[in-house]
């Protein structure tokens, strides 16, 4: 993307979780509240941060420094029912809202920055209205991009145009929201967005991976996520009528899913994906109800339900902030519902499918695994993605049916003239290998460059990959020609060939042919998460091929070979 990123005016609640607690629930958020999900404090009140309370605390310990913490469990549906009379308060003064999640949402500056005296004129009153309509206090950041634009938030803040840069410059790196990349940036030396924003960009992906880059991005004020956004079609937009009016939860959800089905359906059929999605009711009455809510990443069928539960779920259940505040709920039920796609991609790098691209097979197939989502859940149907790492347990990566199929990691370019080994082969001791040199192993190749600019794995294991890689590596003891055990040095010297091997308890088997070893030096610059360990691979006189790790002196089985 060229240029700078556009104006952005981001409204932000601080601790909207503990405040929608307060709305729905009647929590005082005035007293030490914590919301906690996975055991860990999310967002805490300003009183329980006076006594110690801190984002990422386990429940004993925040507990433990203020023992009078009332303890919430975070609910995402909750915030957004309790944000919607927020978004609708900003939305009686600017056109556009987008809810960039509960608690935050973000209109372009332009348009009220000229109707409404300017930029900081603009947000004052949109501040001001919000107080007066849901007696909510806010804070409302503008500055080049949504990123920048909710820094600037918490800072109450107006960046100049083209001051992003000098702005994010002298924040903290966790500024991020990254915490493990933010530990790592501090220990070697980088600890402001200005230092990580200097750094060259290819340097970053070679060290940080792709999210490291987008983080890369960001530190430099540009926009992270440059999507080419396209008017939809209208054909893309999905509309249900209903005969009898909702005014049900419970009815608006089993509606929201179905309808969010097709819709998802829909944009895959034509290859695209939606990253922003207008949330369109009419009622009985005639009464029109709009939303548009706003994704980083790209929306599944899943996520366009929920988000259209939510919104249901806060337009019927009449959650109108708190007492004084306007009602919100419609003069009667909703008798039409569309689902606009406001922003599309194509959905290069989403789910391919196992049976072909198009066609009724690779379409039944869809419904029946999304079925046995929904009755075991999202994490019951997984696929494999394929990316970068040293070992065969590192390069796999398992995602729900659906979702976006991303490595973790980048996976590895090829190197000049790298041997392929043929298919259920193993390289035997004495041969040369795509790894490095059996007995001298892959650890003095150099780390060239392949194509695409996308660093190589220095120490990953040649062609072919395993068969089977195991959940858990199986305990081994490996032998000479002697009945000595063999052991490796720390400069990875053989004590003797490998002649035998006994896999736990089991009978001993012949080695008739290895080679390695591979050597792995993990994480060196954390200790706590150092690996260090050398690999093998091994052929038996029964015909199996396995491949043996040795860690701390312990042999291990970690993979088997066709």
């Amino acid at each position: 993307m060229t240029g700078s990123p556009p104006r952005t005016l981001l409204l932000w609640c601080p601790d909207w979780p503990v405040l929608a607690a307060e709305i729905v629930d009647g929590v005082p958020a005035t007293s030490p509240v914590a919301v906690l999900h996975a055991n860990r404090v999310v967002a805490c009140s300003e009183r329980a941060r006076a006594e110690g309370v801190r984002r990422g605390l386990r429940k004993r310990e925040a507990q433990g420094r203020c023992p009078q913490l009332t303890v919430v469990e975070y609910d995402p549906g909750r915030d957004a029912r309790a944000f919607e009379p927020v978004v609708a308060a900003v939305e009686e003064l600017v056109a556009g809202v987008e809810v960039v999640r509960p608690g935050a949402c973000a209109v372009a500056a332009r348009g009220p920055g000229r109707y409404l005296g300017g930029e900081e004129a603009a947000a004052e009153r949109i501040i001001e209205h919000v107080a007066q309509s849901c007696l909510v206090e806010s804070q409302v950041g503008i500055a080049d991009g949504v990123f920048a634009a909710g820094l600037a938030a918490r800072a109450g803040r107006v960046v100049a145009p083209g001051g992003t840069p000098e702005f994010l410059a002298g924040l903290p790196v966790e500024a991020l929201g990254r915490s493990a990349l933010a530990d790592l940036l501090r220990r070697l030396g980088v600890r402001t967005l200005g230092d990580f924003a200097a750094l060259p960009a290819g340097d970053v992906v070679a060290r940080f991976g792709f999210d490291g880059a987008l983080a890369h991005r960001l530190a430099a004020g540009r926009d992270h996520r440059p999507l080419a956004v396209r008017q939809p079609p209208a054909d893309l937009t999905v509309t249900a009528g209903y005969d009898e009016p909702i005014d049900r939860v419970d009815a608006a959800a089993f509606a929201a899913r179905a309808l969010a089905e097709q819709l998802h359906e829909g944009l895959a059929g034509r290859g695209l994906a939606c990253t922003r999605l207008g949330i369109e009711a009419v009622t009985e009455h005639g009464q029109e109800l709009h939303r548009v809510w706003r994704h980083d990443g790209l929306l599944t069928a899943a996520a366009i339900a929920d988000r259209v539960r939510w919104q249901l779920d806060g337009w019927l259940s009449g959650s109108n902030g708190r007492t004084g505040a306007r009602p919100a709920r419609p003069t009667a039920g909703i008798i039409r519902l569309r689902l606009v796609p406001d922003g599309v991609i194509a959905q290069a790098g989403l789910q391919v499918g196992l049976w072909g691209e198009a066609g009724e097979e690779r379409d039944r197939a869809h419904r029946a695994l999304s079925r046995v989502q929904g009755i075991l859940g999202p994490e019951a149907v997984v696929t494999a993605v394929l990316g970068g790492g040293r070992s065969p347990a590192d390069q796999v990566r398992l995602v729900p049916w659906g979702d976006e199929r991303l490595p973790t990691r980048p996976g590895p370019a090829p190197l000049p003239g790298e041997a392929v080994a043929r298919s259920g082969s193993v390289p035997l001791a004495g041969e040369s290998s795509a790894g490095g040199a059996a007995r001298a192993g892959g650890a003095g190749r150099p780390a060239a460059r392949g194509t695409g600019g996308v660093p190589p794995w220095p120490g990953r294991l040649p062609a072919p990959a395993p068969a089977v890689v195991l959940p858990s590596p199986l305990a081994a003891t490996v032998h000479d020609a002697a009945g000595e055990p063999v052991v490796i040095s720390a400069r990875l010297a053989v004590s003797a060939p490998p002649a035998r091997l006994v896999v736990g308890t089991g009978q001993p088997a012949e080695i008739v042919g290895w080679a390695g070893p591979w050597p792995v030096d993990e994480r060196w610059w954390a200790p706590a998460e150092a690996r260090r360990r050398a690999r093998f691979q091994v052929s038996l006189a029964d015909g199996a091929a396995l491949l043996l790790a040795v860690e701390a002196g312990q042999w291990l089985v970690e993979a088997i070979y066709d």
